[in-house]
């Protein structure tokens, strides 16, 4: 089997799902490759459509809202008649060349525009790759990813409903839950991880990140944080690929030594072991991580859209709190670190969830396939 991992450059969530995809699938000795989706339309367009889905993500969260809101009440907009739909999928033809010469029998999408082009290689060259997509989200996107795939791996069972009303047949919905790589597999060991960084054993340690592109109010939430936390206690903010903000936290915040302000780091794994409790936004790779790691989760509801969804799915299940408004949200977070019983509660209902075995499940599926020709 060679498989291809079709992601997408608009945040890092697709990629770390395409990440760790591959790194199983590499792991259990089978060939696999990851690629933009959006690099066979051209290198300038996906640069183009990348830079701008950080800008508006970061700095103008309610254009991103009142997108995802306007394709929710207008799927057309993504159907195949659409210009938008065109445009995703014009480099089929490069796509389809690519397969060829790389020798792939195996295709998985981890974005719904990589679906999309899928979809269209699949009218011209019926059975040619087993195929499926990956949802990233605890819900089923508004884009839709057609019906055209052999597999749609989601998040869990219990969300099937909204994936058969777009159209997609219930017989090719498996709920395997979302991959994460292996360092996120299960938690570590706190006091070593925080001995690692330098935090007292006995010290509460709140970590704080919101998404790769540090969006959200993460300036106010720390201003809240400084003043009402209590002395025995730890937070680190990372602040991703946002430099600006960065700088002015390291700035405002260089006198309190509870405070520590990071940029982007390779090691969440570790800052995760660490953590008493994760203030974040709910991307669905980012708090998947974090509920395999069984560590309880704040929510900052930074953009809304798909993530709306994601922070509903993880307080209902009694994993995650969020508040209203930042100030609220950081006296919410200071309540939690000082109730040890409350803590070990949203942990033990994480670990019910049975999270990090995606990929396994995945690959099973695949090589099953391959196996017994069942496609």
């Amino acid at each position: 089997m060679r498989v291809l991992i079709l992601s997408c450059n608009t945040g890092e969530g697709h990629n770390s799902c395409a990440a760790a995809l591959k790194e199983y699938f590499t792991d259990h000795g089978t060939h696999c490759d990851v690629a933009d989706a959006l690099s066979f339309l051209s290198g300038g367009l996906s640069q183009f459509i990348s830079h701008w889905h950080t800008r508006i993500y970061r700095y103008l969260p309610f254009l991103f809202r009142g997108g995802y809101r306007f394709a929710e009440e207008h799927p057309a907009v993504f159907r195949e008649q659409s210009k938008i739909y065109r445009l995703l999928t014009s480099g089929a033809g490069r796509l389809y060349q690519f397969l060829l010469d790389g020798g792939y029998d195996t295709v998985v999408c981890t974005h719904v525009f990589a679906a999309f082009v899928i979809e269209v290689l699949l009218k011209e060259h019926p059975g040619a790759w087993r195929t499926s997509f990956v949802a990233t989200d605890y819900t089923c996107s508004p884009h839709g990813s057609g019906h055209a795939l052999d597999w749609y791996f989601i998040p869990d069972k219990a969300l099937a409903g909204e994936f058969t009303q777009s159209g997609i047949p219930a017989e090719k919905l498996v709920g395997t839950g979302i991959p994460v790589r292996m360092g996120f597999q299960g938690p570590g060991d706190r006091e070593k991880a925080k001995a690692d960084l330098g935090i007292p054993a006995d010290y509460r340690h709140l970590l704080v990140m919101c998404g790769s592109m540090g969006c959200g109010p993460i300036r106010k939430v720390v201003e809240r944080l400084s003043a009402a936390l209590p002395a025995e206690s730890a937070v680190t903010v990372i602040c991703g690929t946002n430099n600006r903000l960065r700088q002015k936290l390291e700035g405002q915040f260089a006198g309190d030594p509870r405070i520590k302000i990071w940029g982007y780091v390779n090691q969440m794994p570790l800052m995760m072991d660490s953590a008493d409790l994760y203030l974040t936004k709910p991307g669905g790779i980012s708090v998947t991580e974090a509920a395999a790691k069984c560590l309880p989760m704040a929510f900052v509801d930074a953009v809304a859209g798909c993530e709306a969804y994601n922070m509903r799915y993880f307080i209902e299940r009694g994993g995650a709190v969020t508040a209203d408004t930042p100030e609220d949200l950081a006296d919410a977070c200071v309540r939690l670190l000082s109730d040890r019983q409350q803590l070990e509660s949203m942990s033990d209902s994480l670990r019910a969830l049975h999270m990090g075995q995606a990929s396994g499940k995945i690959y099973q599926i695949l090589t099953e396939e391959t196996v017994c020709g069942l496609m």
